[in-house]
């Protein structure tokens, strides 16, 4: 029997409800298999802790993270606390302190899913996008002077280093290797940043030389943004700055057919600290407690989890039985159903149950 320590993190909004889902996926997934086991244990983190105590997270929370196998976040984020006090007391201390420097984000539309974008479907939109996920614009240097005053001054400072891009660049790449069409998109603005993007040009030229099967080629942030609406056909793997990721990746969910279905992994692919696994749709508090939230994402980030764990058959599992009950119509109201996340769940485990494979 293998068993798996998993810290659960449910934090806000819709958070607890997808994870709660994505809990009973995964015993279903373990009984399924017979040989593995997932062990959750939950930590009551978040804005309600914050309101209560002051911090997000105790001060030791991440060497109480250090033993699990991996973190299941939900989400993060309040309606009556600053965002930048939810995102810097939670997420990112974890990301940042554990070195999770590969955000991965998978999009491609699931069967029973329609993409907004005219005469697209299954299998002509599947993509990964590998977001730097340590530094760059979300690196938090910066600071504010003169406060109040018409001279008050609020500096931003990206980061880049050469250690940072190089390896998420030979991240991208080696994923990129590891896929069947060998193709990389680049993503800068090295037009108008002439320091940080231009390095980032010249590292990804580097490193391509290292990869002599991938084929490759670079895009401004802006002209992205275009291609990925017109010719979606056109990209695989994509790799990019912290900041243009995160905006691009949210864009990617939205052409796949809503962000309730799109995951995304946190990794230290050096697997020094667990690396953390999350839907990126938010905290969505307009329909918390409502029992309408998608707990697609939730699943497919599980799925990601898995592979990261080394549980390949449990993650093809799992995906093949998410495909089928969207295939069926079980969908939620974000993507044209008018399934709960209850019905969504319960389908989705009998799919497990019944798979043969």
């Amino acid at each position: 029997m293998r068993t798996y320590q998993i810290a659960a993190i449910p934090a806000d909004g819709i958070g607890p409800e997808v994870i709660e889902a994505g809990a009973e996926v995964l015993a279903a997934l373990g009984q399924r298999a017979g040989d593995v086991d997932f062990k959750l244990t939950f930590f009551d983190w978040g804005s309600e802790r914050y309101k209560k105590h002051g911090e997000m997270m105790p001060s030791d929370g991440l060497e109480q993270l250090k033993p699990f196998d991996a973190i299941y976040f939900g989400a993060v984020g309040a309606p009556d606390v600053p965002d930048h006090i939810t995102l810097w007391g939670l997420r990112l201390p974890i990301c940042q302190g554990f070195d999770q420097y590969a955000n991965v984000r998978p999009t491609k539309i699931i069967p029973g899913v329609t993409s907004p974008l005219r005469d697209v479907g299954v299998g002509d939109l599947d993509w990964v996008i590998v977001r730097e996920n340590s530094e760059g614009e979300y690196s938090g240097n910066g600071g504010r002077a003169h406060r109040g005053l018409p001279e008050e001054v609020g500096t931003e400072v990206a980061i880049f280093t050469r250690v940072g891009v190089t390896r998420i660049m030979r991240y991208a790449f080696r994923l990129a290797q590891s896929r069947p069409r060998k193709l990389l998109t680049v993503v800068t603005k090295s037009n108008a940043q002439r320091h940080g993007m231009v390095m980032w040009d010249e590292i990804a030229a580097e490193v391509s030389k290292e990869f002599p099967d991938v084929t490759w080629d670079k895009m401004l942030v802006d002209a992205m943004t275009v291609r990925m609406v017109k010719n979606p056909k056109s990209l695989d793997t994509i790799v990019a700055t912290n900041l243009h990721a995160d905006i691009l990746s949210d864009l990617a969910g939205a052409l796949a057919g809503s962000l309730g279905v799109a995951p995304t992994a946190n990794i230290d692919p050096e697997r020094r600290f667990p690396s953390m696994f999350e839907p990126i749709h938010g905290s969505a508090f307009d329909i918390t407690g409502k029992g309408i939230a998608n707990p697609v994402a939730t699943f497919w980030t599980a799925s990601q989890m898995l592979d990261h764990l080394g549980e390949a058959a449990s993650s093809q599992r799992l995906m093949t039985a998410v495909e089928r009950v969207c295939d069926a119509g079980i969908v939620t109201p974000d993507v044209g159903g008018k399934a709960t996340t209850r019905e969504v769940t319960d389908a989705v485990v009998r799919a497990i149950h019944g798979s043969n494979e």
